[in-house]
């Protein structure tokens, strides 16, 4: 086993300096967008997470899913079982770049009202994920 020191960060350097790269959590658990919103549920439940990155066959990274969204959709009066991830995507298709400082993706987070935002690298796989302490 290889013993990592970490360095600490700069008091010097500011916020509108550090990247996303420096601050992102891990992807965590990433699904295809042909996944039913029943099974993405039961990762959700079995990760313990609160969230999926959405890929497609390609797996490249789609959007984000929450488990509040996708229990509003399967509560919905116009859920059925055929409805898959990529069918209720929407508007989920932001995402950042690792080199993006924090004070750019933190203002278009908020613009945008996103709690959470993927990083991906330039061929659109998810490196993590960005989100927004309350």
């Amino acid at each position: 086993m290889t013993l990592v020191q970490m360095q600490p960060r700069p008091e010097d350097v500011s916020p509108a300096h550090t990247t996303v790269a420096e601050a992102m959590d891990a992807a965590g658990p990433q699904v295809c967008d042909d996944m039913s919103v029943e099974v993405a549920l039961a990762v959700m439940a079995a990760a313990r997470t609160g969230r999926l990155v959405v890929c497609d066959q390609d797996g490249q990274c789609t959007g984000l899913v929450t488990q509040t969204e996708l229990a509003a959709v399967r509560d919905s009066s116009d859920y059925t079982d055929r409805v898959r991830l990529r069918d209720i995507l929407g508007d989920h298709g932001s995402f950042t770049s690792p080199v993006t400082t924090m004070a750019e993706a933190e203002h278009a987070m908020r613009t945008r009202q996103l709690g959470a935002l993927p990083v991906v690298d330039e061929q659109g796989s998810a490196l993590g994920i960005l989100a927004l302490s309350h």
